[in-house]
């Protein structure tokens, strides 16, 4: 085949395919890996962008390597879970024509590894796994949650269970079928002494609404910790509980930070979640593990 006709084939048409992206980046997050790049929208008019990976060096462009389409100059790869993976990626500029840039250089890249993964559980509540179905009320029951927590969940690590003590989701005062107010969720572990290392706590969800997450306080023996800007979801995980099934809706996000030191004592520890803005999110599980 001639270089003309394969890139005819490859539909790279002469003088007038799509030019590849530039500056192809990739930052890591727990759970997924976000790619960014520089491309000419409109000369010509872009219809997508396909996103190629592979967890293999050098790989080749084909279906069994398009991992997404895009018509943003960024990329989120996620639900990847708490462990590193390595992986490698191309982009390939379609224009509305159907013609096909060349594919971009090769990046390689990796996801952050969560502190579920290298820490020791101290406490937890709820399994790591992207679903919401051992929780309480899950996976969409929570038109029940003003009688079943009218005064938010109360959890005990050690003494109550997720399917009956922690709810799946959290209102907001933006959320008028949790009765339009503020909400706290509280979650007690006792510890036999403050830790020598340092105390991590992972909050992981499954969705949260689309326009208005929100944000959450966080608070620890009642000295404050830190105000979280929550990510935007896909506003589906009021509905459904399992963000592993193929195509689905729910967006998950990573909540992991450094608890202070300080606040911590023997004995009785009380974590608080203060809802105060925004609407619902949905949780996957919470815990707290040292280093």
């Amino acid at each position: 085949m001639t270089t003309l006709s394969r890139r005819s084939a490859l539909g790279l048409t002469a003088g007038r395919g799509p030019r590849p992206v530039e500056r192809l980046r990739a930052a890591s997050e727990i759970g997924r890996i976000r790619l960014t790049w520089k491309g000419e929208a409109y000369e010509p008019l872009v219809d997508h962008y396909a996103v190629y990976g592979s967890k293999s060096p050098g790989f080749a462009i084909g279906p069994d390597t398009l991992i997404g389409k895009t018509v943003y100059g960024f990329f989120v790869h996620d639900r990847m879970g708490g462990r590193r993976q390595d992986w490698h990626y191309r982009v390939v500029v379609v224009d509305a024509a159907g013609n096909r840039s060349r594919p971009s250089a090769e990046i390689s890249a990796h996801s952050a590894e969560s502190v579920t993964v290298s820490g020791k559980a101290l406490a937890t509540v709820g399994n790591f796994d992207h679903k919401t179905l051992e929780l309480a009320l899950a996976p969409a029951g929570y038109a029940q949650y003003r009688t079943r927590f009218p005064n938010g969940p109360d959890y005990t690590y050690g003494k109550s269970s997720p399917g009956a003590d922690w709810a799946y989701i959290q209102p907001g005062p933006s959320d008028s079928w949790a009765g339009s107010k503020a909400s706290r969720a509280t979650f007690r572990f006792p510890l036999e002494s403050v830790p020598t290392g340092e105390t991590w706590l992972a909050i992981w969800l499954v969705d949260t609404h689309a326009s208005l997450a929100g944000t959450i306080k966080l608070a620890l023996n009642g000295t404050p910790v830190r105000e979280v800007k929550l990510e935007n979801g896909g506003t589906r995980g009021s509905l459904e509980g399992d963000a592993t099934l193929p195509g689905t809706p729910l967006k998950p996000s990573y909540v992991e930070l450094p608890l202070p030191a300080a606040a911590l004592k023997a004995g009785e520890n009380v974590l608080t979640i203060d809802k105060q803005i925004g609407s619902w999110h949905v949780y996957d599980a919470l815990g707290v593990f040292t280093r």
